[in-house]
This record gives structure tokens, C-alpha cells and sequence, in this order.
């Protein structure tokens, strides 16, 4: 049972599915074909499990042309496309239709060109995220955004869905670190948006594309920022006796003008849980651990450390501490980066993604436990506090249909709070199939039709990820079936119409 509805497939596109695979295998024959339902078990969810669907097929490129000459076969017999970065999608983003087709590009994974003049990385779109600041290190440059499943996930999904991390406080999320991409549109034609400077001339078509969440195109390459290494940088561990008063000193950092590389958020539960993975040395005696880490030389880091323990002090902090050593802050961080796998060790659990305002934070997680509470559910806190992305791990049983829906329901709760205290539904996870059905509590019609207009214009059939970010009740007629229909209509008229 399950609150999230998967569309039934097409059965015409089903019935042609080995004379589909044929006419492709012909057209990309240098490209991995997995067709046999084992083969695909490995592409039927993304990181929201609870959801599963095997696609039709699943084809892995190398090229860019590959990928044209795919979905303009695609676009000509109206063919589902679903685009796969890592699969490391926690909306579901990356959930297949059974009459879609997978174009994953995790096989597009070189570098480029590294311009350390200009400063920029251009790379194939499935390279990791971590992957370009191996390679930059060695310039002491990095890739700012840092997602916790940044040693897996890929600069395509990253870009599908804004992706953030803990350091985006300090050097912002994915757009603001996307300087160009190359994308491929559903009719085969590909584009380039931006290039290697600031600024382009025209609309900004890039912060369109960049969070579309596979809606309007394929991306194959991109165009970063890369970033100049600091001398230094090390985390500092502040423990309080209620989640209220970490989440009230978090507003004080930013309202004392601080702006710390990092702020990051741990409840009670999450601290033992990580502590027990990473053995990093958190406080195991308090409710709430705020992560904050500043940059510098030493006498600067320990300058902002004295600052922060001076901002902290009215909200009762119960302990500090202070990473000393290179090896004491990748201990540290290594538990905060571990978090969510190692929840996994004790529950499944359902990841939520909403952001609200800092001055909001105190009252809005002592609604967040009360919420689960009232569904008769455990809540774990870990997130980005800087910018007030929260992810609240709703702790279910997944074998059991009936907690999974009072884990939707209570999800869907979270949400709506975050909206409610000035906030909004997602912060860095998208919208997929998970809040796709939440999109009315935060757009009004006219908001939604606007969207999808957009959508219409890039994807006229509507081909593109099918059944999500939209609500499925308000799919709105693909654009060439409203050209057919207002032509049949004023034809009845005797009247001639063009354009």
C-alpha cells in the first residue's frame, strides 16, 4: 500500500519493446544494451527504495552523438526517457516508467579539460562529484558543492537536481557553481548553455535547466567553477542540552554575520548512531551537536573559534570542541558524511528534504518530533543548518505496507510544515515522484501551469522522466495534440490559422 501512485505503462509501447531494442541496437551499436531483467534490477529504484519498477530497457553511452541519435529515435515513436546519473536520488528522480527507456551516463565519466587560469573543470556529466576535486587537488583547487553521496553521485544528477551539500552556506549549492552545460533536447538536437565565463548573454536558459530534474533535456557535459583550496580548515563540535537552543544558536551565527564554511545539525539519535560508525569523539551527553567549520590560517581559525564560543555562550552550549589535528577533522567529518548510511545500519528510514527559515528552526524541529510522535514513529535529525535545509529520517518498518504509508503521511506532514513556517518543499533532493503530489501546497494553479508550459516548450510530448515533479491529475495536453485541436476547431469555422 502506498499513497504514491506509478502510472500503468503504455501497452502499445510494450508490445513493440524487441523491435524497439533492435532498431537502437542498429542505430548505437557501441552501446551497453541491458535487457534481461536481472541485468535491470540494478536500475529499477534510486535511493528511495521503498519504490521499484524495471524500465523497458536500459542503454549505457559514451558519447554525446549516442545520445542524440537515442532520443531522436525516441521522440519519432513517442518513447519514454528516463536520464540516470549515479541513482543516488533520494525523491525518487531517477524511478523508471515500465514503457521508458534508461539512459544512464555513468560510463560518461572523463575530465575534459582542467583550466586553472580561468579556474573552471569542463567533464562528461556522469564523472562523480568528488572525482573532479581529486583531480584539482593536485592544483590545490576543488569542486565547492559536496552532497553526502558525493563519492558516488554524479555531476548530471547534481545538476538535475541543485544539489547542495555542507559547505553550500559558504560557496553556495549547484548553480552557483555551473558555469556551462551541453544538453541534449528530446527531439535529438543538442544545445550549449553558458560556456567559461560569469555571465552569458540572453536568458539564463542554464539556471533554467540546472534543478529541471531531467524535464527538459539530457545533460551530457558541464562547465564548473573550481575553487581555490584555503590554507587551512577545521570543525568545531558545539553540544546543547535541547534541540531548541542548537537550532536558536544557528540563527545567531548568521545573524552575528559569521559566515562559517559549514553548519551542520545532529539530533541525539543520529550523534550515537555515527558516533558509533566513525568513532569520531562526539559528545554522547546532549540532545543536539551543531558541526561548524571555519577556514584560514591557524590564527584566523582560532580567532573564529573564540567568536564562535562568544555567540554560542547565551544559548547554554554543554560542551565545545575543537578539531586540533588534520586527522581529528576528517574523523569528525567522516561521521557526519557516514550519517545516513550508517542509520541504515539500525532502521529503514525515509529521508525528507524541505527548507525553512533560520529564525524558524527551534519551533519548527520540536514540531518535527511531535509529528512523528503522533504517527507513532521514531525521528532522526541530521541537516544543513546554515541554510536551514532540513532532512528529518522518518523510521519505519519497510517490509511492513502499513508503516510505509504512515511514513508517506508523515512525510507529507513534514512538508507541509516547512512551507507553512515560510519555507518551502525541497532544498537540494527535488521533487520526483515523493513531493510530486505536494506541489499544490506551495504553487497555486496558476503557478503549476506556468511550469509546465516551460516543460512543453523543451518536451512537447512530454517524453521527458515521465510522472514526476507535476501532479498526475494536472498533466496538461502535450503541445501537439492542442496544435491538432485548435486547428480541427477553427477548420470547422472555415477559418485559417497559422502559427
Amino acid at each position: 500500500m502506498s499513497m504514491i501512485e506509478i502510472p500503468h505503462p503504455d501497452p502499445e509501447v510494450l508490445d513493440k519493446r524487441k523491435t524497439i531494442i533492435s532498431d537502437l541496437k542498429n542505430i548505437v551499436p557501441d552501446a551497453i544494451m541491458i535487457e534481461d531483467e536481472a541485468g535491470q534490477k540494478t536500475f529499477e529504484t534510486d535511493a528511495l527504495t521503498a519504490y521499484r519498477q524495471l524500465p523497458l530497457l536500459v542503454i549505457l553511452p559514451t558519447t554525446t552523438d549516442e545520445i542524440s541519435a537515442i532520443l531522436s529515435y525516441c521522440h519519432q515513436y513517442n518513447i519514454k526517457i528516463v536520464g540516470r546519473g549515479a541513482g543516488t536520488s533520494l525523491c525518487g528522480g531517477a524511478l523508471p516508467a515500465a514503457d521508458s527507456i534508461i539512459i544512464g551516463v555513468s560510463r560518461m565519466n572523463r575530465v575534459l579539460d582542467m583550466d586553472y587560469t580561468n579556474r573552471t573543470a569542463t567533464v562528461q556529466a556522469g564523472i562523480t562529484n568528488l572525482a573532479i576535486s581529486a583531480v584539482a587537488a593536485e592544483k590545490k583547487f576543488f569542486y565547492a558543492p559536496d552532497p553526502s553521496s558525493q563519492l558516488a553521485c554524479s555531476i548530471a544528477g547534481n545538476i538535475a537536481m541543485n544539489s547542495g551539500g555542507a559547505h553550500c552556506l559558504k560557496y553556495g549549492v549547484t548553480t552557483n557553481n555551473l558555469l556551462g552545460v551541453t544538453m541534449v533536447m528530446m527531439d535529438g538536437s543538442i544545445i550549449e548553455l553558458g560556456g567559461k565565463y560569469l555571465d552569458s548573454p540572453g536568458y539564463d536558459l542554464l539556471g533554467l535547466v540546472c534543478g529541471s530534474e531531467g524535464q527538459l533535456g539530457i545533460i551530457t557535459e558541464a562547465t564548473v567553477k573550481l575553487i581555490r583550496s584555503t590554507e587551512s580548515a577545521r570543525p568545531m563540535l558545539i553540544g546543547f542540552s535541547s534541540i531548541r537552543e542548537a537550532g536558536e544558536c544557528v540563527a545567531g551565527i548568521i545573524k552575528a554575520g559569521m559566515l562559517p564554511a559549514a553548519i551542520e545539525f545532529m539530533d541525539k539519535p543520529a550523534i550515537k548512531v555515527c558516533e558509533n560508525y566513525a568513532k569520531a569523539g562526539y559528545p554522547l551527553d546532549v540532545e543536539a551537536l551543531l558541526l561548524v567549520e571555519v577556514e584560514g590560517c591557524d590564527d584566523e581559525i582560532d580567532e573564529q573559534f573564540e567568536r564562535l564560543r562568544t555567540i554560542a555562550r547565551p544559548f547554554n552550549p554543554k560542551n565545545f570542541k575543537e578539531a586540533q589535528t588534520a586527522k581529528e577533522s576528517v574523523a569528525i567529518w567522516k561521521g557526519r558524511k557516514s550519517a545516513f548510511g550508517a542509520m541504515g545500519q539500525i532502521s529503514d528510514y525515509y529521508c525528507m528534504d524541505g527548507v525553512i527559515p533560520l529564525s524558524q528552526l527551534g519551533d519548527v524541529l520540536e514540531k518535527v518530533f511531535e509529528i512523528c510522535k503522533g504517527y507513532g514513529l521514531r525521528v532522526s535529525n541530521i541537516f544543513h543548518a546554515g541554510d536551514g535545509n532540513l532532512h528529518p529520517l522518518i523510521l519505519y518498518n519497510a517490509n511492513d505496507p502499513e508503516e510505509l504509508l504512515k511514513a508517506e503521511h508523515c512525510g507529507a506532514d513534514l512538508l507541509k510544515l516547512c512551507v507553512e513556517a515560510g519555507g518551502c518543499l525541497t532544498g537540494e533532493h527535488g521533487v520526483g515522484i515523493e513531493k510530486r503530489d505536494l506541489m499544490r501546497v506551495q504553487f497555486t494553479q496558476t503557478d503549476l501551469d506556468q511550469q509546465m508550459r516551460i516543460k512543453s516548450v523543451f518536451d512537447p510530448k512530454w517524453l521527458l522522466n515521465p510522472a514526476k515533479v507535476f501532479p498526475l491529475e494536472n498533466r496538461p495536453v502535450p503541445a501537439d495534440e492542442v496544435e491538432r485541436h485548435f486547428e480541427e476547431e477553427v477548420e470547422d469555422d472555415g477559418v485559417v490559422y497559422h502559427g
